[in-house]
């Protein structure tokens, strides 16, 4: 696939058009100030998984609304003392899946602590955590849920999921709270930017080719999903466009990114039709720490850079500890 996004160069000089609502971070504030109201309520049992290098906690905590919100905790075999975390956001449509499949971060020597996703446990992975909130008219998928109003976003619900995950993995005895990271790829990328914005003694972030970033130029560059669910409701509800684009600047990568302390590696493929570049290019460039960087992948689509950015990772994230 040809490249089809501004120039690298453009790229690395570009800015969102983004307008940042005046009450953003009141929203959040007040997002998380009524989540806090809620007890934790972190459980870890132990999962015997038939693994001999590492042990499997399955997890339960009260995200959003006291929701409960399933994971997994990983920590390498034998470990009696806190360990540098990892706390990993996942892709668009899936779930937590089974906990042998999350073994990188754990065979590094980190904790790692996967957060599954409410609703979004039917496209690949599977998960068991449910999203027992409605909404009105959406489209199919999790753009347009409660797009109608920021209150009601499904995001909103989600992010804040993100940011209790950090919380709660930081209370097991094996992990070490000061010593904590927040990656992802894609959708996972986009939570990534929401929490380290949200969250602000992160010691670093890796978002991989991330999602939701720069709505207003991302719903009308590209025609894949899940962009185009937006594009697809707006095509039938017409006439709310403005509508939308307000709620959307509650959630757009942009704004989080301004408000990022930790140091940042980020990724963006330049062929990238899902995530376009320009898109990630906008949230890096807006990171509030200079002490960030990027990988680009010149020839590769939402793949990323896949294996050779996890290598990149284990190589970046232990000097950040």
């Amino acid at each position: 696939m040809a490249l089809f996004d501004l120039p690298l160069d453009e790229l690395r000089a570009y800015r969102s058009a983004s307008a940042e609502p005046a009450d953003f971070d009141a929203f959040w504030a007040k997002t998380l100030q009524q989540t806090r109201e809620h007890d934790l309520d972190a459980r870890f049992e132990p999962l015997e998984t038939g693994l001999k290098t590492v042990q499997v906690y399955d997890v339960t905590f009260a995200g959003f609304g006291g929701h409960p919100v399933k994971g997994w905790l990983t920590v390498p075999a034998g470990s009696d003392e806190p360990l540098p975390t990892v706390v990993e956001f996942l892709g668009y449509g899936g779930g937590r899946a089974l906990a042998h499949m999350h073994l990188l971060w754990a065979s590094a020597g980190f904790a790692h602590f996967v957060m599954d996703t409410r609703g979004q446990d039917s496209e690949w992975g599977g998960g068991e955590t449910p999203d027992p909130v409605g909404s009105a008219p959406a489209g199919p998928g999790f753009m347009t849920r409660g797009i109608e109003d920021p209150e009601s976003y499904y995001y909103r619900r989600l992010f804040t999921d993100g940011v209790r995950a950090v919380e709660a993995a930081r209370t097991h005895p094996l992990t070490d709270a000061s010593r904590t990271a927040a990656v992802g790829a894609s959708q996972g990328g986009g939570i990534t930017i929401a929490v380290g914005g949200l969250v602000p003694d992160l010691v670093a972030v890796a978002p991989d080719v991330p999602f939701l970033c720069d709505f207003p130029r991302a719903t009308t560059l590209t025609d894949r999903e899940p962009y185009r669910e937006i594009g697809n409701y707006l095509k039938a509800f017409r006439g709310r466009t403005d509508q939308v684009m307000r709620t959307l600047s509650y959630f757009d990568g942009v704004h989080f990114a301004a408000r990022g302390r930790a140091p940042a590696l980020f990724s963006a493929g330049l062929e990238d039709r899902t995530c376009p570049p320009s898109t990630v290019f906008a949230a890096f460039n807006a990171w509030g720490n200079d002490d960030k960087s990027i990988e680009v992948y010149e020839f590769n689509d939402h793949e990323g850079g896949g294996p050779y950015q996890e290598a990149v990772k284990l190589r970046w994230l232990p000097a950040r500890f």
